[in-house]
C-alpha cells in the first residue's frame, strides 16, 4: 500500500475546518478532539459520531480514507469534521491523520475510536478523567480489565487479543491487559516527541497503533489503563476489514521489530 507525501497530507489537514480555539468546549481545562478513520463505513458514522459527549468533547474529525459510499457526507451532516483522503491510506494512514489534525489544530487531549461504531463514545468520560486524574500523558481502554466489557465478541478474536497482550507485557515488562483495543486517550504533547515518527511508511496499515503504545511504553511516559467497552456487529462478516494472517502480522511486527533495533 502506498503512502501519500506528507506536505499533501498536511495540507489536507490544514485544509480541514476546525472550532477556533477561543470558541472550544473545555473540559476541565482541556479541549478534546474525538477522531475516528473510516473506510466505507456508511450507516455506522453517524450513530457514533452523534453519541460522542458535547459537553465534553469539543469536535469530532471522521479521517475519510478514500471511501467510495457516502462515509464522508453522513460524517458531515451527523456534525464532524471531515480530513478526506482521496486514496485509502490504511488504517495507520487514516489514524496517523486524525492525530495530527489534533495536533496541528492545538486540541490538548486526542481520544481515538473505531471508525466502525465498536466503541462507545459514554465511555469517553471516564478515560478522559482518568487520564487527567492520575496525570497520565496516555489511557488505553481494556476491555479486559473489571469494568471492562465485550459484545458478540468471537472466541478467535478473544484469544488473540489476549495472547497479543500477554507477549506486550512479556517483551515491554508494562502492564497493559488489552495492547490491542483502539480505544485510546492521550495528551497530543506526545506527538512533539522526536522519538514518535509517525510518517514512516511502515506504519500505515495495522502497525501505527501498536507503535505508539510501545514507544510511549518505552519512552518512559506515564501510561494507564481504563475500562472500556467493545461492541461487535452481529454478522462476523462485519466484524472487521482485517485480513487473516496478513492483518495479524502487521500488528504483531512493531513489538518485536522495535526492539531488535530493525525499526525506530
Amino acid at each position: 500500500m502506498k503512502d501519500l507525501p506528507r506536505k499533501e497530507i498536511e495540507a489536507l489537514i490544514e485544509s480541514t475546518p476546525a472550532t477556533p480555539p477561543d470558541s472550544r468546549v473545555r473540559y476541565r481545562g482541556k479541549s478534546i478532539v474525538v477522531v475516528m478513520a473510516s473506510w466505507n463505513e456508511r450507516g455506522k458514522v453517524a450513530p457514533c459520531v452523534q453519541a460522542v459527549p458535547r459537553d465534553i468533547v469539543d469536535s469530532v474529525c471522521v479521517v475519510d480514507n478514500g471511501s467510495t459510499d457516502g462515509t464522508k457526507d453522513e460524517a458531515l451532516e451527523a456534525g464532524a469534521f471531515v480530513v478526506q483522503h482521496p486514496v485509502n491510506l490504511g488504517a495507520g494512514g487514516g489514524y496517523r491523520s486524525g492525530y495530527m489534525y489534533g495536533k496541528l489544530k492545538g486540541f490538548d487531549i486526542v481520544v481515538e475510536l473505531a471508525g466502525d461504531n465498536q466503541d462507545d463514545p459514554a465511555d469517553i468520560k471516564h478515560v478522559v478523567d482518568h487520564l487527567l486524574d492520575g496525570g497520565y500523558d496516555y489511557v488505553q481502554g481494556s476491555r479486559w480489565m473489571s469494568g471492562g466489557k465485550t459484545v458478540n465478541m468471537t472466541l478467535s478474536r478473544t484469544f488473540l487479543t489476549q495472547l497479543y497482550s500477554l507477549l506486550f507485557r512479556m517483551i515491554y515488562r508494562t502492564r497493559v491487559t488489552d495492547a490491542t483495543n483502539g480505544f485510546r486517550a492521550f495528551r497530543t504533547a506526545i506527538l512533539d516527541d522526536t522519538g514518535i515518527n509517525l510518517w514512516q511508511q511502515w506504519l500505515i496499515q495495522y502497525e501505527l497503533e501498536p507503535y505508539l503504545l510501545i514507544k510511549v511504553a518505552s519512552l518512559g511516559y506515564k501510561l494507564s489503563e481504563a475500562p472500556v467497552k467493545k461492541i461487535y456487529h452481529d454478522e462476523m462478516e462485519k466484524n472487521t476489514k482485517m485480513v487473516p494472517f496478513k492483518s495479524w502480522y502487521s500488528i504483531l511486527r512493531p513489538m518485536f521489530l522495535l526492539p531488535l533495533g530493525l525499526k525506530k
